[in-house]
């Protein structure tokens, strides 16, 4: 079959991958769509360290071919999204609706992909980039069929961290103010949140003044191409202030536009090792920074939450696509997302 195999050198597309049938409390899903994300870059870019050779992909959206045994929230024909979370659900933080903290579901990436001889790890315990994958039962959350799967895709990674940033993690309030610098996927999804949250001022920060429309459409009340200006527009700072870039500097003006009780919420990842510097008397004044890991999600009641939004028409996932490519052209699929001529390209199998 069809995918995307990183062998620590190169990223291309393979036609002799094989996956294995899917074991107790497990399913195998036929990927119909899948997100491209700067994460998934940043494993050829060397940001993300992870074992090769592996099959890329971490926000797709597919149909369940086969279920193992014990699975019964999805059967064959369902159509689900994928989360990367393969959470345990027993452990005390899955027990205390922290599924993001399991530890069992970090750092442990498994081999369920044979080429020729040899195993390929999977990323992100998910590999969308295939035209099937084998993910934990509690990966696969079910969505109604009348959502395009397109769309669905991206709701897996983009949506649950940039929406969840938001709701679950920053729990922005009515009448808050917000700042998100970056307004590539994960702002875009940032600036949604905030728009459903009800916050009063939301302001984009993005270099690229062509971003602006589509920043506006999701939830932008006002547009900057440099943090520089955030001042002019809210004179105290604001209450919440979302880096979505990974760059260091932009870690530190984060925390410096934060008004009294404000939060630095840090979505963007930055190289390993990299170190961020902000005088400590600021903090005091009940300031705090935010690491936030997957919008902090439940992403069986979040996924949920998120599909019936958008079929309320509150939530935007169509106007995220902003191309699709089928998985034959995933090199012109990379390129256009490094320039930034993409907010999200889709791959299609």
């Amino acid at each position: 079959m069809r995918a995307v195999v990183f062998d620590g050198s190169r990223a291309e597309v393979v036609d002799d991958l094989a996956v294995r049938e899917p074991g107790p409390g497990e399913v195998l899903v036929a990927i119909a769509a899948a997100g491209l994300c700067h994460s998934d870059l940043s494993v050829v870019d060397g940001t993300i360290p992870f074992p090769v050779p592996v099959v890329l992909g971490h926000e797709g959206a597919g149909i369940v071919e086969a279920v193992g045994a014990g699975v019964g929230h999805v059967a064959p024909g369902d159509h689900v999204a994928l989360s990367t979370l393969a959470n345990c659900g027993t452990c005390p933080d899955c027990d205390r609706g922290r599924p993001t903290m399991c530890r069992r579901a970090i750092g442990r990436p498994g081999t369920p992909f044979r080429r020729g001889a040899g195993p390929v790890h999977q990323f992100a315990a998910n590999s969308a980039f295939a035209e099937r994958t084998v993910v934990k039962a509690v990966q696969a959350v079910r969505i109604p069929a009348d959502i395009p799967l397109t769309s669905a895709a991206l709701i897996g990674c983009g949506v649950l961290t940039g929406v969840g940033a938001v709701l679950n993690r920053a729990r922005v309030e009515h009448g808050d103010s917000v700042v998100v610098i970056g307004t590539g996927g994960i702002g875009l999804n940032v600036l949604q949140g905030a728009r459903l949250a009800g916050a009063a001022a939301v302001v984009a920060v993005d270099a690229d003044p062509a971003k602006e429309a589509v920043a506006r459409r999701f939830g932008a009340t006002e547009f900057l191409t440099s943090a520089d200006g955030v001042r002019d527009v809210l004179p105290t700072g604001a209450d919440h202030v979302f880096e979505c870039v990974g760059r260091v500097e932009l870690i530190e003006q984060a925390v410096g536009l934060l008004d009294r009780h404000g939060q630095a919420i840090l979505l963007g990842v930055p190289p390993a090792g990299a170190e961020a510097s902000f005088p400590v008397s600021s903090l005091y004044l009940d300031k705090s920074i935010l690491g936030c890991r997957y919008g902090s999600s439940r992403p069986q009641r979040d996924i949920a939450r998120y599909t019936g939004l958008y079929r309320q028409g509150r939530l935007l996932l169509d106007e995220l696509v902003t191309a699709v490519y089928p998985v034959e052209d995933f090199a012109k699929a990379r390129a256009d997302a490094q320039e930034g001529r993409v907010a999200r390209a889709v791959l299609t199998f």
